[in-house]
């Protein structure tokens, strides 16, 4: 399945902040991809299910959070709170009826904040190693001393980016929306994919997620020999037939 992309459209935010997101058509809920951390709305994973759903006259949104890809502004001003707000934007911009998010990494915790802003329109969720409160346990003393004195910590990125900068005001805003602390509101239909050879994201924060959630329908699927990025084509397949059958 070959993608035809379409170009980027924008929203402009109350503070000129222009969104970059780019919309297909199609019948039935429409799928939402949110992308991990330093990453944006060209990833393969996105751009193969918008490849599937174009094949499939299925709507799919993707988007770039403030600061990342084809987006306006700083990344450094990011935080959950703001990429939050900028999903909940984006839809509320485009979309009128039922949504499917799908979370891939940073964009897992970010699915369960949209979820719980926009409530039964959402109908079902997919997250792929999902990485809700890394902020706690990603961060050791030293780290938490650092980002107090220096405002930001750096880490060495394993995916071709530049250094990995996460700022204090990210740091808290994790703090202050942590999931794992007791149960997660939301009844929909969960399905979480994990890789068991993430270096990144320890595969049993997708079982710990699994049973926080109130919903009874939830299933997690291990992938024995999977990474962090789930983008081999098997992997991309397990997605796409996941999706596909909610």
């Amino acid at each position: 399945m070959t993608l035809v992309e379409p170009p980027a459209q924008f929203l402009k935010r109350p503070d000129g902040t222009r969104l970059a997101y780019r919309h297909l058509q199609g019948e039935g809920a429409i799928l939402v991809f949110l992308p991990g951390y330093m990453s944006d709305m060209q990833g393969g994973k996105a751009q193969a299910l918008a490849a599937w759903a174009e094949a499939q006259n299925r709507p799919m949104l993707r988007l770039d959070y403030s600061g990342c890809g084809e987006s306006d502004g700083e990344f450094e001003s990011g935080t959950l709170d703001v990429w939050r707000d900028d999903v909940c934007a984006v839809i509320a911009a485009v979309v009128t009826g039922p949504v499917i998010l799908i979370g891939s990494s940073m964009g897992g915790w970010l699915m369960l904040l949209v979820a719980q802003a926009l409530g039964d329109q959402v109908k079902a969720l997919v997250g792929i190693a999902a990485a809700p409160d890394f902020t706690d346990w990603d961060f050791d003393a030293a780290d938490k001393a650092i980002l107090q004195d220096k405002g930001r910590i750096e880490r060495p990125s394993d995916y071709g980016y530049d250094a990995m900068v996460i700022t204090h005001d990210f740091w808290k805003s994790g703090q202050d929306n942590r999931q794992l602390t007791g149960p997660i509101a939301l009844d929909c239909p969960v399905r979480l994919i994990h890789g068991q050879q993430d270096p990144d994201v320890p595969w049993e924060i997708s079982l710990k997620l699994a049973a926080a959630f109130c919903s009874a329908d939830v299933q997690t699927l291990l992938v024995k020999d999977g990474d962090h990025r789930l983008s081999r084509d098997q992997d991309i397949a397990l997605l796409i037939d996941v999706v596909a059958k909610l």
